[in-house]
């Protein structure tokens, strides 16, 4: 046999598992940076990851490093980023026509856009990675494809308020799930597990969600995100029964996970319900303190969103499509007009809101000059439903006879002074704190109380806690108006927002002062805003 035959034997030979240990180093990279470097160096492990993409030959590999990429940007937190990558190695996976891998990048963009509250789009992808899975040959794989888009087809029709639904997709991903043998199964049947128990909680029955719940955490390690939901929803079942002291345990072990997590969605769930346990208790400073986390969190994921809807995903490795100049010009008109009709859509919208807001303000100013009227003469109608409200101060009542002293003694010049203080104390918001008094107010003026009492007594028709409340209560009320995230707290945050102590002395005085109870005034609001949106052009 001639030698160069034998050279090219021995090659073929070789070269087959030369480029299977090529292929096997490249896997291994692609998860060492996915479970080790991460934890450990999150930035590195993303240069890794473009690094490997800059490498890769295959489709497969650009594929796996695509993916790569966006579990390390939805662990960083960067939803967006995430959901860009996601999309990338959705595109080359129709390219090839891979059912394995669409189920896996479907999944995944299923769960990412679920996340930032675009559930439709969601849907679409649970949809099509549950046609994939049919379609994928090996046994094992399959089935573990199937239980998990199962399983996020249950957060779906959660979200959706479909209780029975939820539960029936939860069932059959438990089903698939039982079918495989997984090192990850644990986990996956764990979170089908916590998502029975909460979807159980929502429907009050907390004997069988709790079971499920116990069932989760049987088969979850120490500091993992889906044990700390689990932790908090049996705090929750606690806080419905009023067990205090068991309520505290399980919370304080779901603080402990949501502290570490980068989970918006745990730490708004656990930093809620320990509000409620500080409410139930009583100790409205830790709650105060709870509800600034609260609404932190909250406020994280409202943003968040609102990029989302407001901005289009940008592409970070795709290439622009080459149109003919025909075309360009076609687009670019088109863009243009419907530039023009947003811009005018919007002005209209916005002149429509600010008659409103308007017409909303005025309706106030009315009820409080309504109100003034009832109220002109507060300390001689003990009964009325203000002399029972407090502002946290100790306030010195003046008999009739000190208060015509204090006219007769107080000068014009100084009467006109401690007006105009008055009207910048007005413009601010230091009437929020909760340590407001008339004493307080008196020295922030640099004053005694006796000119202080007459002055608002005499000019703003009201006693000292009148006057407090309605100042705080119009506050609140231009936040309501103005702000569409202060609808979405609880009243317990907004009455610690103005200055209350409690959710009910905040209700009484919202009540008395506008007529109406909060939430129903919120959902007034609610009401007027949805009926400005269901404009219709022909």
């Amino acid at each position: 046999m001639p030698r160069s035959l034998l050279k090219f034997l021995f090659l073929l030979i070789t070269a087959v598992p030369i480029f299977a240990q090529k292929k096997n180093n490249f896997d291994l990279t692609c998860e060492r940076t996915s479970s080790v470097t991460a934890y450990k160096d999150l930035p590195k492990a993303i240069k890794t990851a473009d690094s490997l993409y800059m490498s890769a030959q295959a489709p497969a590999e650009k594929i796996q490093c695509l993916i790569l990429s966006s579990e390390l940007y939805h662990h960083a937190g960067e939803l967006k980023k995430a959901i860009c990558y996601s999309e990338n190695a959705h595109s080359v996976i129709n390219q090839i026509n891979d059912p394995q891998w669409m189920a896996v990048v479907t999944r995944l963009l299923a769960k990412q856009y679920r996340q930032v509250g675009l559930y439709e789009r969601s849907k679409k992808y649970i949809l099509k990675g549950l046609d994939a899975a049919c379609r994928i040959t090996d046994f094992q794989k399959s089935n573990e494809a199937a239980g998990l888009l199962n399983q996020e087809m249950a957060f779906y029709e959660m979200e959706m308020g479909n209780y029975p639904n939820a539960i029936q997709y939860i069932e059959a991903s438990l089903k698939y799930f039982e079918k495989i043998n997984s090192d990850k199964e644990n986990k996956t049947t764990a979170a089908s597990y916590q998502l029975l128990g909460d979807i159980y909680f929502k429907l009050n029955d907390y004997p069988v969600s709790e079971s499920y719940y116990r069932k989760a955490e049987g088969l979850l390690k120490d500091g993992s995100c889906t044990l700390g939901l689990v932790y908090n929803g049996l705090g929750g079942i606690r806080l419905k029964q009023k067990n205090w002291k068991d309520a505290e345990f399980y919370l304080k072990k779901a603080e402990k996970i949501a502290d570490t997590s980068r989970s918006l969605k745990l730490k708004k769930v656990v930093y809620s319900n320990i509000n409620d346990y500080y409410e139930g208790t009583g100790d409205n400073f830790k709650a105060s303190l709870y509800a600034v986390k609260y609404v932190r969190a909250y406020d994280s994921i409202a943003a968040r969103n609102q990029s989302f809807a407001m901005k289009s995903i940008e592409n970070p490795k795709g290439k622009p499509n080459k149109k003919s100049g025909q075309m360009n010009r076609v687009k670019n008109a088109a863009i243009v007009i419907l530039f023009i009709s947003l811009v005018g859509l919007l002005i209209f919208i916005r002149r429509k809101q600010k008659k409103q807001r308007s017409k909303l303000r005025n309706m106030m100013r009315a009820q409080f000059n309504m109100i003034g009227g009832r109220n002109h003469y507060p300390l001689q109608q003990p009964d009325s439903e203000f002399s029972n409200i407090s502002v946290e101060e100790i306030d010195d009542k003046e008999s009739e006879a000190d208060r015509r002293r204090n006219d007769s003694m107080m000068t014009s010049e100084t009467e006109s002074k401690l007006l105009e203080l008055l009207e910048d104390f007005e413009k601010g918001d230091l009437y929020n704190n909760k340590g407001m008094s008339l004493s307080f107010l008196a020295g922030e003026l640099n004053t005694n109380t006796k000119y202080l009492s007459y002055v608002i007594n005499q000019h703003k028709s009201a006693d000292f806690k009148t006057y407090i409340n309605r100042l705080r209560i119009n506050y609140i009320v231009d936040k309501l108006i103005n702000d569409e995230k202060y609808r979405q707290y609880k009243i317990s945050i907004l009455a610690d927002e103005c200055g209350f102590s409690s959710h009910s002395k905040f209700a009484s005085v919202f009540k008395a002062v506008t007529d109406y109870s909060p939430s129903a005034y919120i959902k007034y609001l609610d009401n007027e805003n949805k009926s400005d949106k269901d404009v219709h052009f022909p």
